[in-house]
């Protein structure tokens, strides 16, 4: 008599833990993935998607100078979101440098923004250089690209057409031949650059 009196408050403690964690969880769920998808800018929410315009963007170059994604209009940009303490950005520079080899003569900027701390540059510099990278690196020690494209995690790849338009994006390291990659890059790189404003 007992022991059923024990399952039944047990039964009865599982239920009651079900009943709330299950809901808490849902809405812990539901936020995060709102967050992965959407964000507020100005009071209006946006969506990071392909098919949509790139989200505005700028960066510091390892010269110090600045950039911006605005001012690269016209060109296909593929930026790629890293780290020096990041293993697959280090397994994936080489298909990067290989991807700007390709088709930088075809109108492609690669792209490659180090979220490192700041004052690693000296570091950036010789672990890019170490791995091949010859393509533009940019240095963004707050990590605003990653909360500007709602990126989970390092690497983090865009591809951005020449009107500014996302056309592919991937988590994950990238690979020189991959064939949604390849699809997109022919597809942006074959369209001609915007007409200029009058």
């Amino acid at each position: 008599m007992m022991a059923a009196g024990m399952r039944a408050r047990t039964r009865g403690a599982a239920a009651l833990r079900r009943a709330v964690v299950a809901p808490v969880l849902a809405a812990v769920f539901a936020a995060a993935f709102a967050v992965a998808f959407t964000a507020c800018t100005q009071g209006e929410v946006r969506a990071v998607a392909v098919g949509a315009p790139a989200p505005a963007y700028a960066a510091e170059r390892l010269d110090g100078t600045p950039v911006s994604l605005a001012e690269l209009r016209g060109q296909v940009v593929l930026l790629n979101i890293w780290a020096t303490w990041c293993k697959p950005c280090r397994e994936e520079i080489p298909a990067l440098e290989v991807l700007h080899q390709r088709h930088a003569s075809q109108g492609l900027l690669v792209a490659g923004v180090s979220i490192d701390l700041p004052g690693e540059k000296p570091r950036v510099e010789s672990f890019a250089r170490a791995l091949g990278a010859t393509y533009p690196l940019w240095l963004d020690p707050d990590d605003r690209v990653s909360n500007t494209f709602l990126a989970i995690g390092v690497p983090a790849t865009y591809l951005i057409g020449r009107d500014g338009t996302l056309r592919w994006k991937h988590m994950g390291p990238v690979t020189a031949d991959d064939p949604a990659l390849t699809a997109a890059l022919t597809a942006a790189l074959s369209e001609p650059a915007p007409a200029a404003a009058p």
